[in-house]
């Protein structure tokens, strides 16, 4: 047997060729949520900061009502929608100022909840890839390991040589479990801070945009529409 990974892939057993493929199918899910949530965050990041730049000319104004009647579209971004759901707050709000701040505030709290959780979607699987794969592979090399010395009690001899084609079969599958665990991790822990600094962003904004909104009311500006 050369120990090359098409000759050990030939000598592999049912069992570890199952490890392989769970493996495969855990690599390829990770890699899709992947690239599925770089093409989201660069889109999402993209809408907000043009978001954040026309709507901040509106509210450095203070002009809260023509911020709330002014349609920015479909694409603003996880920043623009929860900015948004205050601004839509604020306008269906009574006009006792204590109890519209509140709406507000609670209306940006939820959404930013929202958001946030959105952001975090298939973050779940790259998790689950990364802690598990490891051990999926080690699963993969005991077995492997058992049916070596199987085959060297069976052959009633003993010796590295004996067991060295078996084992070398057994490890492939840990190493396989490694190299799909790795990258898993690292995208994870990347991704989960690209969030946190989000997170914090929608943080920052709504405090300020309940600022504009605490100040408008204090001048009296505000002109509730029940609705």
């Amino acid at each position: 047997m050369q120990f090359t990974l098409t000759d050990i892939w030939h000598h592999t057993g049912l069992f570890a060729r199952c490890i392989i493929f769970a493996l495969a199918i855990m690599s390829v899910a990770s890699l899709v949520v992947m690239a599925e949530r770089v093409i989201v965050f660069r889109k999402t990041r993209k809408d907000s900061r043009n978001f954040a730049a026309k709507m901040g000319a509106i509210l450095a104004k203070g002009d809260l009502q023509q911020a709330a009647n002014t349609n920015m579209g479909k694409e603003i971004g996880h920043l623009g929608r929860v900015i948004g759901s205050g601004l839509t707050a604020y306008r269906i709000s009574p006009s006792d100022k204590d109890v519209a701040v509140e709406s507000v505030s609670r209306a940006l709290e939820r959404q930013a909840q929202r958001e946030v959780q959105s952001l975090k979607r298939g973050l779940g699987i790259l998790a689950t890839v990364g802690s598990t794969a490891p051990f999926v592979g080690l699963l993969g090399t005991t077995m492997g390991i058992v049916n070596a010395f199987q085959l060297m009690a069976q052959a009633g001899s003993g010796g590295l040589g004996t067991i060295s084609a078996g084992i070398a079969e057994a490890l492939i599958t840990t190493a396989f479990g490694l190299l799909v665990a790795i990258p898993a991790v690292m995208a994870y822990n990347f991704l989960s801070g690209w969030v946190d600094s989000r997170a914090v962003d929608i943080s920052e904004s709504s405090n300020e945009f309940l600022d504009v909104v605490a100040r408008n009311l204090g001048g009296g500006a505000h002109t509730p529409q029940q609705g």
